[in-house]
């Protein structure tokens, strides 16, 4: 009986998540066919050309770019993964802070290494030239 207990309660954590999802995919597909079902049908040569923010498009789309814009970008992900995972660390540091055994030290130490490396990879972007906009 209390194995059965503890099992429907596990089940019943994950409806709310459950009901979520339900959510956001109906929503998706409910935009689909309002959409397909509402809009506008009018082909035309104009439908089928680029659209280039209210410019007409000119030349060609095989043009070379420098490549420190995806230095640029790189450098971006790789900041942006560094507060992605900062995030969950810092909130979850005050509750690893008590421990007496030094396992707080532990995780510090994982911290500094991983801000460390970040540190080195700014450090390389820096030195390529990447932050320089001649």
């Amino acid at each position: 009986m209390v194995l059965q207990t503890l099992a429907s309660t596990d089940l019943q954590s994950y409806l709310p998540v459950t009901l979520v999802v339900l959510m956001a995919v109906s929503f998706a597909v409910a935009n689909v066919v309002i959409s397909q079902v509402l809009g506008p049908r009018r082909p035309g040569e104009t439908k089928g050309q680029t659209y280039e923010s209210g410019m007409n498009p000119v030349g060609t789309a095989r043009k070379r770019f420098n490549v420190r814009f995806y230095l640029i970008a790189m450098v971006f992900l790789v900041f942006d993964v560094e507060i992605i995972f900062l995030y969950p660390w810092a909130v979850t540091f005050p509750n690893i802070a008590p421990y007496p055994n030094g396992e707080a030290l532990i995780w510090l130490g994982r911290i500094f290494f991983f801000i460390l490396t970040t540190v080195v990879a700014y450090v390389y972007g820096f030195r390529k030239g990447v932050f320089k906009f001649d």
